[in-house]
């Protein structure tokens, strides 16, 4: 990849280092207004003013969804990671992408589109995160066109509206139903108390880069809590060079003009006693810069519109200390919309469309049964109501696809903590899941957790999963021009086996996990060698195993390190071959160092991808991707500024590219950076 201009030394550059100073002088002038009110206190400046004592006594966390009520992580019937607002500050993530991709065994791919997850060695290049299920709140965020999980820009809320994440690994099937196939991440938000006053920030940076956010949040009483959100960003992007296309007619391999992105992104999160409402849009566009399918080279013509929003009523209700009750009524509506500028020859303009809408309900009934039983139990309903797919020339006028669909689906799940004794615990659940073109499906999970001391857990865990074939993947085709339909794939299935070690000591927190898992009846887009044409088949099955290894410590003068390691090696089981853009080893590290106490704090990344095999055969190199974040706080009251610099040493690198490229490996960004300020009323 080439980018026109130097870092140091564009026009762009120096026109958002104009904007972001001018943004500071308007944010210090505007802050002399603010009604005087006190700031809460925020979690990294608690956590500056603990002495070590204090950090050796911080207690094991909780989580949520990994058995859908509370538990201790060490409890949890999971390897359970946390990832916290503070985290999100500290070192500078931009996307939801940016902060998994910090997590154990997993990693991502980007193709200048869209962002994808890999995890524990399983990303097949072009794959849409089906394998993930993604939740907000517990809310199901995967469409019901192509099962996709957004976690780049097209992700439907802010990171700086994200109060925690919780990622579960493993098959969870068990209890959420099908796409919690590799793992869940789920998405817990902030709520208005935790803002509690106007809040407005402004970004910008390289490659012309802006973003806006304005949030207003308040607890009203205790009954009462709003929160209401807005968010902008525009990229004009940069000019990207390929070799692939390197010569005179395609403009000597650069396609300028071509990358630019921009999306508007609203949420609202309110909660009246034991009602919670919630509701969220974003609707993103983007330039394809790599012609992608045989499209014209170098053009703003072709692009994606992605737009999904929501709403979701909750009811939650603790009966007593040993009974709750939660139920959901939600409605989802997606809409995507492809532009391509194909090049067959004559240039003709095709359209790739398609429109989800389904709503739904869930009831959800938590009860301890003779003091050693927790018992789960749960019902959920899906209707979806309009699957459309449409594609069709636009001039001439050539329809090749027009398929209009609906379906639904049901599940039931029962899920027994057992207590055994008082450190071991057995963990056992069941669901089965109902989809109309589908038989039934039976998931289980077991797990055995052994705890010889009160901050130590040995977990042993056994689990399984499917995941239904999306409409994208049974019913597309293109007039069987370069793909057809085939309505006769059958459901993946995986069965994982773990064991993890979780230590807590001291000011340090461990844990180690090996794992082994196989996949059986994985849909893989294939040649059909009668009519080559591309079809999706249940061709493939998959086997992987490895090693994670976690260390988080706390230290004098507040210093807070994080390193983890994995080993992971994914093949295919028939042939032996390691899998395409499966990276061995995976190392990540953070290093977070307070300069001048509660005023100014450091965040330093290290992120380590092995190399990765393409689907020609060759390999996407590793790299070893240094961030730095710098963190002021408290200097000015009411004020945050933040700066962070990007692949600091500018190493050259990219991924694997999906099977519509010409080109074997996508390269990702050089060295950018970015300025953020935000001011609170």
């Amino acid at each position: 990849m080439g980018v026109r201009h130097n870092f140091f030394n564009n026009e762009s550059l120096k026109r958002s280092i104009l904007i972001s100073f001018l943004s500071v002088l308007l944010t210090i002038f505007l802050q002399h207004f603010c009604y005087g009110l006190e700031k809460e206190e925020d979690p990294l400046s608690k956590l500056a003013r603990l002495n070590l004592e204090d950090l050796m006594n911080i207690k094991v966390e909780t989580v949520y969804s990994a058995s859908k009520f509370i538990q201790k992580t060490t409890e949890a019937p999971s390897h359970v990671s946390i990832i916290t607002s503070s985290d999100i500050k500290r070192y500078g993530y931009r996307r939801l992408a940016d902060v998994i991709n910090s997590v154990s065994g997993f990693y991502i791919s980007h193709d200048r589109n869209y962002h994808y997850l890999g995890v524990r060695g399983f990303s097949p290049p072009g794959d849409c995160n089906t394998r993930i299920l993604l939740l907000i709140d517990g809310h199901r965020i995967n469409d019901n066109i192509y099962n996709t999980a957004y976690i780049g820009n097209e992700f439907i809320l802010d990171v700086d509206l994200i109060d925690r994440i919780e990622v579960i690994r493993g098959p969870s099937s068990s209890i959420y139903g099908s796409n919690a196939f590799l793992g869940i991440i789920n998405i817990i938000t902030k709520r208005g108390k935790d803002i509690n006053k106007m809040e407005i920030s402004a970004e910008a940076g390289s490659f012309d880069t802006y973003k806006n956010r304005l949030t207003f949040g308040r607890e009203f009483n205790k009954n009462m809590d709003v929160l209401i959100s807005a968010s902008f960003f525009k990229s004009h992007g940069q000019s990207l060079y390929y070799k692939e296309f390197d010569n005179p007619a395609t403009n000597n391999g650069w396609a300028d003009g071509a990358d630019g992105e921009r999306y508007n992104s609203f949420f609202i999160n309110t909660r009246y006693r034991d009602f919670n409402l919630q509701g969220a849009y974003i609707t993103r566009e983007k330039i394809i810069p790599t012609a992608p399918w045989g499209t014209e080279f170098n053009t703003h013509m072709t692009n994606t519109t992605d737009t999904y929003g929501y709403l979701n009523l909750k009811f939650k209700k603790d009966v007593d200390k040993d009974t709750s009750f939660i139920s959901r009524l939600f409605y989802n509506h997606y809409y995507y919309d492809g532009n391509y500028l194909l090049n067959r020859p004559p240039l003709v303009r095709t359209k790739d469309q398609a429109w989800g809408k389904s709503w739904g309900a869930e009831l959800q009934y938590n009860r301890r049964v003779f003091e050693k039983h927790l018992i789960a139990s749960g019902f959920e309903y899906q209707d979806n109501f309009l699957q459309k797919q449409r594609n069709y020339d636009e001039s001439p006028y050539v329809i090749y696809l027009n398929d209009r669909r609906n379906s639904n689906q049901w599940g039931i799940f029962l899920q027994d903590e057992f207590t055994v004794f008082d450190n071991l615990v057995l963990n056992a659940g069941i669901r089965h899941d109902y989809f109309k073109f589908f038989n039934g499906n039976i998931s289980t999970r077991a797990a055995l957790i052994y705890k010889p001391l009160e901050k130590t857990a040995l977990k042993f865990l056994y689990g399984e999963a499917f995941r239904v074939p999306n409409m994208y993947e049974l019913y597309y085709n293109d007039g069987n021009l370069t793909q057809k339909a085939n309505p006769d794939l059958d459901p993946e299935k995986i069965k994982t086996y773990e064991i993890v070690l979780e230590q807590y000591y001291k000011n340090l927190q461990l844990s180690l996990s090996g794992f082994y898992y196989k996949v059986k009846n994985l849909i893989a887009l294939t040649t059909d060698a009668s009519d080559r044409l591309l079809v999706f088949r249940n061709k493939d099955e998959a086997e992987a195993k490895g090693i994670e290894f976690e260390v988080h410590g706390k230290w004098q003068y507040n210093i807070e390190t994080k390193l983890n390691y994995t080993f992971q090696q994914a093949t295919d089981k028939n042939t032996g071959r390691l899998l395409v853009n499966s990276p061995r080893h995976l190392v990540k590290s953070n290093f977070f160092i307070p300069i001048i106490e509660n005023k100014l704090s450091g965040g330093l990344g290290f992120e380590y991808s092995g190399k990765r095999k393409t689907l020609g055969g060759r390999y996407a190199r590793g790299a070893l991707i240094t961030n730095l974040n710098l963190l002021s706080q408290n200097i000015l009251k009411g004020l945050e500024i933040s700066g962070t610099i990007y692949n600091i040493l500018d190493k050259k690198y990219g991924f694997p590219a999906s099977g519509e490229h010409t080109q074997q490996v996508i390269e990702q960004d050089g060295r950018c950076f970015r300025l953020k300020l935000t001011c609170l009323f």
